[in-house]
């Protein structure tokens, strides 16, 4: 990793990904399926696409589906700089690890690394793959160790 084009802020780890290396791989049409389980609720597919960009941000949609594929939403369009993408992933150096790891989902066996932040009894941890830059392919949340939200890539498809 580069730290200057990774590391966002100096009281944060450095970002799997620069902004650069993010919009190089979401071209138009890369297409992520996830498993979104909520405590509480129906576990959802959600469909992130993006749809177009140029070199300052990207343009997407995203919508909901049943387990079946049928559509629950309506697609819904947003644009963010590449710069806006990098940060979800800048995270406290007090409060968070990270650790190179393989790690397994639906979508394939990736090598990458796994950001844990705990804030008091909350425990967020975000899986990034090496060869699938962007966003983090699991996430998980606890909360006093219960699991109470998890996105799991079941598809990531690149044009």
């Amino acid at each position: 990793m580069k730290a200057d084009s990774h590391r966002l802020r100096p009281d944060h780890h450095p970002t799997p990904f620069s902004a650069d290396e993010i919009r190089e791989a979401s071209r138009p049409g890369r297409t992520v399926r996830f498993l979104v389980e909520r405590k509480g609720a129906e576990p959802a597919i959600r469909v992130s696409r993006f749809v177009g960009g140029d070199a300052e941000g990207g343009d997407g949609e995203s919508w909901m589906e049943t387990l079946d594929g049928e559509r629950l939403s309506e697609p819904e369009r947003g644009r963010s700089t590449w710069l806006e993408l990098q940060g979800h992933a800048s995270m406290p150096l007090d409060t968070t690890t990270v650790e190179e790891e393989t790690f397994e989902v639906p979508a394939g066996t990736y090598a990458g690394w796994r950001y844990t932040r705990t804030d008091g009894d909350e425990v967020d941890t975000f899986w990034f793959a090496k060869a699938a830059p962007g966003m983090p392919l699991r996430i998980e949340s606890r909360v006093g160790g219960d699991v109470v939200f998890s996105s799991t890539a079941i598809e990531d498809v690149r044009p």
